[in-house]
């Protein structure tokens, strides 16, 4: 009896723990500012390796072959970045596999995949998701980055 009394406080214990560590996966969490990185910082080159194309908005999302939720993440990236495409300034959707950019990852403290970065026009990054996003979520944030003067 005592044994199944402890089963059924560490399953409580065990679901509490991974509710806390899930609880802002796929919420849109907004950079702290939009500063540019420190000088010593060679993100705009990695960025530029990566693909990022100076004056557009970008949508770049991390992943990899072994990452199963990452299916799911393409597809709402490519749907909203589809949505936006006739805006003023139409976000570029950049799929980076973690495995071939390991020092963009270090860079942009990528430390669970999915992982998927909000850049703005000069390539700052404006928000940043963990998880697979809410396509509704993912539309509010990269919306203003499309209008031409946001990335002031």
């Amino acid at each position: 009896m005592i044994a199944i009394e402890i089963l059924v406080v560490m399953l409580v214990l065990a679901t509490g723990v991974g509710i806390l560590v899930r609880r802002n996966e796929g919420r849109v969490r907004a950079a702290a500012a939009a500063n540019p990185p420190e000088p010593e910082s060679n993100r705009a080159a990695l960025l530029a390796a990566a693909g990022v194309v100076p004056e557009r908005p970008t949508v770049l999302h991390f992943s990899a072959d072994w990452c199963g939720p990452c299916a799911a993440v393409r597809r709402v990236v490519a749907s909203v970045v589809g949505e936006l495409e006739s805006a003023e300034l139409p976000p570029l959707d950049l799929e980076v596999d973690i495995d071939a950019y390991p020092e963009l990852a270090r860079e942009l403290n990528v430390l669970s995949l999915p992982t998927t970065f909000g850049l703005d026009s000069r390539g700052l990054e404006r928000f940043r998701i963990s998880g697979v996003p809410k396509a509704a979520d993912l539309r509010t944030s990269l919306a203003p980055l499309t209008v031409a003067g946001s990335a002031e």
